[in-house]
């Protein structure tokens, strides 16, 4: 069963998609939350890759000689982490964002 949210942890959370459309630029508190929610979807993909690794760790030391077998799922979701998984920012996505909107007008 999982741990029920607090009150706090509610508040903290973003109310906005990790992604900038529909944001107007200039309204800041929306702006950030934005930012916000990219960098947090950032972090959580850069933690899965973490928590993948020390699985994947531990079936190596636990499997021995057979860890090509017993721990290839947990291989191949590791190494497809670590393409998609790394932190960048909100920068770059708000400055595509900018040249598409810019670009469709």
């Amino acid at each position: 069963m999982p741990t029920p949210e607090s009150t706090t942890f509610l508040a903290k959370k973003p109310t906005v998609p990790p992604t900038f459309d529909g944001v107007d630029y200039e309204d800041t508190k929306r702006l950030k939350q934005a930012q916000d929610a990219i960098i947090r979807e950032q972090w959580v993909k850069v933690m899965m890759g973490r928590l993948v690794r020390e699985e994947l760790s531990k079936c190596y030391h636990r499997e021995g000689v057979n860890h090509l077998e017993k721990c290839g799922h947990l291989r191949e979701r590791y190494l497809q982490l670590l393409k998609e998984g790394r932190v960048k920012g909100y920068l770059f996505e708000q400055q595509n964002y900018f040249s598409q909107r810019e670009g469709s007008v």
